[in-house]
C-alpha cells in the first residue's frame, strides 16, 4: 500500500466509509471507499468458490504444489497461524512499520503494514491519517475539531490472510496460494503484474512493487515465521499491542487470548474468513 494523502485533504470531505490515498503503480491518485453492495456480492460469491479454485489452482500448478508441500511441515489439522491487533494498547509509535519495510526490503513509500490514526470530533465526524514519510511519524493535526475532540484511537493494518482469499480467486495464473498453515502468499516467480489481486482485496493491503513489478503484501513474514521466529512487527512492538501464533494450539498465548477477549474482524460482510482479529475495534472502522 502506498499512501500519499495529507490529512487536510481528508478533511475535505470526512466520513467513515472513505479514506483517500495513492495506489502503487501510477501516479494517478485513487480513492478507497467502503464497497458498493454489488461489490460486496461479488467478493462474497468469490469467497464462496474458494475450494474449488483453491484446489484447482493446487493440482494444476506442480511448482505451486511442491511448495506447499515442502513448506514447514505445518497442516491444516495441526497448524493455522493467526494475528491479533489490540487496538487499546497501540500508541501509534509505527515502529512495527518501520521494521517491516527493513526487514522485508519493502520501497520507501509503500507499506506492508501500517497505522492509521483515527480521530473522532464531539459533533460525531471521524477524520482518519497516517503517518508521514519518510520517518512515518504522526504530526500534529492539521486542522483540529471544531467543537473539540471526543476521543481518538490508532488501528495497525495489514494483510489479513484470509480463510477464503477473493485475491487468490481473482489470479489468472495462480500465483497468489495459501500455505497449508493459513498464510497468503505470492510467488513472484509467476506473478505476472496484471493487478487484478490488488483491485479486488477489499482491505487495500496490496500494491505493485515498482521495484519487482508484481504484486507485494505482508508475508507475516514467512521467512522468519518458518524458522520458529516470531514477526519483525511483533517483535518490536513495545506495548504487546501485537500477538502472534497458532491457533491450534490450546496452550498457545493466541489462543488464550482469543478464549478470554472480545474480538472483530475488519469486513466479515466480505465472508472471507480472515485470520487476523482486533481487540477494542470500534464500530464503523473499515
Amino acid at each position: 500500500m502506498k499512501v500519499s494523502k495529507t490529512f487536510s485533504e481528508i478533511e475535505k470531505k470526512p466520513t467513515t466509509e472513505e479514506v483517500s490515498m495513492t495506489r502503487s503503480g501510477s501516479t494517478a491518485e485513487k480513492t478507497a471507499k467502503a464497497p458498493s453492495t454489488g461489490r460486496r456480492e461479488f467478493v462474497k460469491s468469490l469467497a464462496g468458490t474458494a475450494g474449488g479454485i483453491y484446489f484447482f489452482v493446487l493440482f494444476k500448478n506442480p511448482v505451486l504444489a511442491s511448495a506447499l508441500e515442502a513448506g514447514t511441515g505445518h497442516g491444516p489439522d495441526n497448524f493455522l497461524y493467526g494475528f491479533i491487533v489490540d487496538t487499546t494498547k497501540c500508541i501509534g509509535c509505527n515502529s512495527c512499520a518501520r521494521a517491516c519495510r527493513l526487514e522485508n526490503k519493502v520501497p520507501a513509500t509503500y507499506h506492508r503494514t501500517w497505522v492509521e490514526r483515527h480521530v473522532v470530533c464531539k459533533d460525531g465526524e471521524r477524520r482518519v491519517d497516517v503517518a508521514k514519510e519518510p520517518d512515518l511519524m504522526f504530526e500534529p493535526l492539521e486542522s483540529p475539531c471544531e467543537g473539540g475532540e471526543s476521543h481518538g484511537y490508532f488501528i495497525p493494518k495489514l494483510c489479513n490472510h484470509c480463510e477464503k482469499s477473493v485475491c487468490i480467486q481473482v489470479c489468472p495464473v495462480g500465483a497468489t496460494f495459501r500455505t497449508p498453515d493459513g498464510v497468503v502468499l505470492v510467488d513472484g516467480k509467476h506473478c505476472v503484474g496484471c493487478g487484478y489481486c490488488i483491485q479486488a482485496c477489499p482491505y487495500g493491503t496490496r500494491f505493485k512493487n515498482p521495484e519487482t513489478h508484481v504484486a507485494d503484501k505482508c508475508t507475516l513474514c514467512y521467512h522468519r515465521i518458518s524458522k520458529g521466529m516470531n514477526t519483525a512487527c511483533v517483535e518490536v512492538c513495545p506495548t504487546g499491542a501485537r500477538q502472534f501464533g497458532n491457533q491450534h494450539d490450546p496452550n498457545g498465548e493466541i489462543s488464550r487470548i482469543l478464549k478470554e477477549r472480545n474480538y472483530s474482524v475488519l469486513g466479515p460482510e466480505f465472508g472471507t474468513q480472515p485470520q487476523c482479529y482486533y481487540i477494542g475495534l470500534e464500530q464503523g472502522v473499515k
